[in-house]
């Protein structure tokens, strides 16, 4: 059992769920590398390679805002969710707890026909 390749569902699983936490992290004004030393300090490592592809997406799609700050050792962009993520992360949150909700009732044998 310990042969089984997991790397495509738990991408797949993973990709949502990113999304969710990015929105979720970006209540506060954060820099690319502060988002992934937080993510890491609370147990879900996220590489700069995957976290800024995410962040160009959900900005594209108006979920979050960035703008560039100039700092005596190099100039940072900043990133913030807007209103339109806000429901958004909100909404998801909302499956989310939804989805789990219906996992727990199978697992513990309490969902029936």
């Amino acid at each position: 059992m310990n042969d089984i390749d997991l790397s495509n569902f738990e991408t797949e699983m993973n990709r949502g769920f990113q999304q969710i936490l990015v929105l979720a992290i970006l209540e506060t004004r954060l820099y690319g590398y502060l988002m992934v030393k937080h993510l890491e300090s609370a147990g879900y490592p996220v590489e700069e390679n995957t976290l800024y592809p995410l962040l160009r997406r959900l900005e594209k799609n108006g979920l979050v805002k960035s703008e560039w700050e100039l700092a005596p050792d190099r100039p940072k962009k900043f990133y913030l969710i807007t209103e339109r993520g806000k429901i958004v992360r909100e909404k998801l949150l909302g499956i989310w707890a939804d989805q789990n909700k219906a996992l727990k009732a199978v697992l513990e044998g309490s969902a029936h026909v």
